[in-house]
């Protein structure tokens, strides 16, 4: 039993919710992050094993609602120990370059950066202030095999989680003398809700054949991977990026 502080974005449904299980089975203690679904987030919350899970609510891309949903975290439960950057947009239906219009274009970049990449770094900012103040902490952020592979159907996407990982690694070294650590996990296609269009449809078998395993993640194996990168032993890990994709996406 750990009993450490956690607040998950993104973690009423998907690999959030898998997320926050795992966690909550490990002995701690939960903020189940929405932005819009609050009778959902709160059968989660109360699904989890143990007590003393709490509700928190934010649109990432509003920076006023992330600090105050943030702080709301920290005070609920007593102070704020681990980050999990999760809440993400894939920007569907696709927008290739050369099939969409400017107005559109521009739209899709400024709502995807300001939801994965602007919105991530202000709840970092935000939840860093409670670590300092706690003595440490730790910092996971949920990238995609799409940042090092690319995405030409949501090019935006691909760039978000880029930048994501720049980011993290950035403050790997910035946040190390406050005892803080920062990593990643870069998933490729994931059993979720948000996939079971493409995975059940016409792609399916495609998809599932990217991977020499003939099948896609469940969210309970990023879970574990995100456990493993929160936990004291991970500590020299700050500043790695772990891929996740059944051998789907090598990269050098």
């Amino acid at each position: 039993m750990t009993n450490r502080k956690i607040l998950v974005t993104g973690s009423s449904r998907g690999i959030g919710r898998a997320i926050a299980e795992a966690f909550a089975a490990a002995g701690d203690r939960v903020a189940v992050h929405h932005r819009d679904n609050a009778a959902l987030a709160a059968r989660v919350a109360a699904g989890l094993p143990g007590e003393g899970h709490v509700v928190v609510q934010a649109d990432i891309a509003d920076a006023d609602a992330v600090l105050g949903m943030v702080d709301a975290a920290a005070a609920q439960l007593g102070g704020l120990d681990v980050l999990v950057n999760n809440a993400a947009s894939y920007g569907r239906p696709a927008q290739p370059v050369t099939e969409v219009g400017y107005e559109q274009w521009q739209q899709v970049w400024r709502d995807t950066i300001g939801l994965n990449l602007i919105g991530a770094a202000n709840v970092t900012w935000c939840a860093v202030r409670h670590m300092i103040a706690g003595g440490g902490g730790r910092i996971v952020n949920v990238s995609s095999r799409g940042a090092f592979r690319g995405e030409p159907g949501q090019p935006a996407y691909g760039a978000s989680k880029a930048g994501l990982n720049a980011l993290g690694q950035s403050l790997a070294v910035a946040l190390a003398p406050h005892n803080i650590t920062v990593a990643a996990v870069a998933p490729g296609f994931v059993q979720t809700d948000m996939a079971a269009p493409h995975l059940d449809g016409e792609s399916g078998a495609a998809i599932r054949a990217q991977s020499p395993f003939g099948r896609v993640a469940r969210p309970e194996e990023i879970a574990a991977a995100v456990l493993f990168l929160a936990s004291p032993e991970a500590a020299w890990a700050s500043g790695a990026i772990l891929d996740l994709n059944g051998a789907s996406y090598l990269r050098t």
